[in-house]
């Protein structure tokens, strides 16, 4: 029995012996190096065809986002303020061209427009309304309220806890002490100047953050300070900006918004430096723009167009701050010396790593430097 067995398993052997070397007689025999290495590919076979589905994922068309809408309701500065608004505007822009959605933007003239102007976009069934500035957030709250199902961002006010309203936040005292620090290195009289657009928590961060910044760099400094109570009063800007050098400035941020062109102005027409907000608005007076204190607000309203495409909105508060590139001086720096962007850069590390704790309160600020912040 066992030696039909061996016959039988022998046989076979003989036949798959004789199959494999016809087979073989096919072709030319292998190098024995390339003989050892066929498992090798075959065994590379599956995962060529694990990456097809990679490859048809790459070539899949993008996702269709064309029948997205979103809106934006600017405050009363408009939408070519050459800052705050006009920022907004240009991230729905860029939104629209590498999105594929379609955006708008209605302005208001007062600040009772900003009713009218929430409700039409909810009539016209909007995916996401995004208002720009604090002024807006009462009008938001209600129109929110009323209106459960519509998506709301607000720029610059974290007060509405709803869960259809996205809080965009900027730690705007960072960017403003950097630029109060090429205040007080460049300022030649030791007098720089700083005028707001009104006075609330949000704005006060500009002022807090600017004068900490000139006093650190240059402790002799002197600070003017003007409250406008206006962001769309250019007369009134540029009135502020001229007073301000006939007392001896020679240095002026603005955190004004549409008044804060005024104060360009004024400061182009008598040959002195100024410093502008939320943009970089170096076009508007390339010889006397100095820098910027650039919040990202263009990037704020992008993001928030993307995460409605995607569908991952949260409501809550969500903040940019210098680490994560959310505000900063502005790019160009043609007016800097070299001297005065090192000191920058170095300011900047120390801010982000936190050695440097730019306050951005009343309390927190005169800790530091006394009652040197005269504004309410």
């Amino acid at each position: 029995m066992k030696k039909k067995l061996v016959s039988v398993l022998l046989a076979c052997t003989l036949a798959f012996a004789m199959v494999a070397c016809g087979n073989s007689a096919e072709e030319p025999a292998a190098p024995a190096d390339e003989a050892t290495e066929a498992p090798a590919e075959d065994a590379e076979a599956p995962a060529e065809d694990a990456e097809a589905p990679a490859e048809d994922a790459a070539e899949a068309p993008a996702a269709d986002y064309s029948e997205v809408k979103v809106g934006m309701v600017t405050d009363v500065g408009g939408v070519n303020d050459g800052s705050f608004n006009q920022s907004s505007w240009e991230g729905l822009q860029r939104a629209a061209d590498e999105l594929g959605i379609q955006v708008q933007y209605l302005e208001s003239k007062t600040d009772a427009d900003y009713k009218a102007n929430l409700e039409t976009f909810i009539d016209e069934e909007y995916d996401l309304i995004i208002s720009v500035g604090f002024q807006l957030a009462d009008a938001t709250k209600a129109a929110a309220e009323a209106n459960p199902d519509q998506k709301f961002a607000i720029i610059d006010d974290a007060s509405i806890e709803l869960p259809n309203v996205t809080c965009l936040m900027f730690k705007q005292a960072q960017a403003s002490y950097l630029v109060g620090y090429v205040a007080g290195l460049t300022t030649e009289s030791n007098k720089v100047g700083f005028v707001l657009g009104m006075g609330t928590p949000v704005m006060h961060e500009f002022g807090y953050g600017y004068c900490a910044g000139v006093l650190d760099a240059n402790p002799d400094a002197v600070v003017l300070q003007q409250n406008a109570n206006s962001f769309a009063d250019t007369a009134g800007g540029k009135s502020a900006a001229t007073t301000m050098i006939t007392d001896g400035a020679d240095v002026i941020f603005h955190a004004a918004g549409g008044t804060g062109l005024g104060v360009i102005e004024g400061c182009k027409e008598k040959g002195k430096w100024a410093i502008g907000v939320d943009s970089d608005q170096s076009s508007l007076a390339p010889e006397n723009i100095l820098t910027s204190a650039m919040k990202r607000v263009d990037n704020a309203s992008f993001e928030a167009a993307k995460a409605v495409c995607e569908g991952t909105l949260q409501s809550g508060i969500i903040t940019y701050d210098l680490a994560a590139g959310g505000v900063d001086i502005a790019p160009t720096t043609t007016n800097l010396s070299d001297d005065v962007i090192k000191a920058v850069e170095d300011v900047k590390a120390k801010i982000i790593s936190g050695e440097i704790v730019v306050p951005e309160t009343q309390a927190d600020f005169e800790a530091a430097h006394g009652d040197a912040y005269e504004l309410d």
